[in-house]
């Protein structure tokens, strides 16, 4: 996927499926734990020093697995880079668990599963497959890997 900085910028701008300030380390061992304003939009998400406008990063999340560390805190790791992991502090185990679900819900992946489970769900009940009506056949972009 391609996208530069002044996309990205407009992006962080959207409202927010969440937003809240966690203390975040980011994944150098030199890095040190800081509080940052921490906003999901669409599969981004985006941290920013707070009170400032610009975000300092993006992670797409994408190929990546959201972790529960302890009561409170998660961490994301990138499948294809297991030593690139962000940490992340709520202040309170509901808060973590909240953003744990925010996160994976918010994959292309993840939203590509709950397309076709509804889909044939739908499919099952009333022997009609919704997206034909929008010139959408059986294609392979939205069948399970096998």
């Amino acid at each position: 996927m391609r996208y530069n900085e002044k996309e990205l910028v407009c992006l962080s701008r959207q409202p927010a499926e969440k937003a809240a300030e966690l203390v975040m380390r980011g994944p150098k061992r030199s890095d040190a734990a800081k509080c940052r304003l921490v906003k999901l939009v669409v599969n981004f998400l985006f941290y920013f020093r707070i009170d400032e406008e610009e975000p300092v990063g993006a992670l797409l999340l994408e190929q990546c697995k959201i972790q529960k560390e302890d009561d409170t805190g998660f961490s994301l790791v990138f499948v294809d880079e297991p030593e690139r992991k962000y940490s992340f502090l709520c202040e309170t185990t509901e808060e973590c668990e909240e953003w744990i679900e925010a996160l994976t819900k918010a994959s292309y992946e993840y939203m590509r599963k709950s397309l076709i489970f509804y889909r044939n769900e739908i499919k099952k009940i009333t022997g009609k497959d919704p997206l034909e009506q929008y010139g959408i056949s059986e294609e392979t972009r939205f069948q399970t890997r096998s």
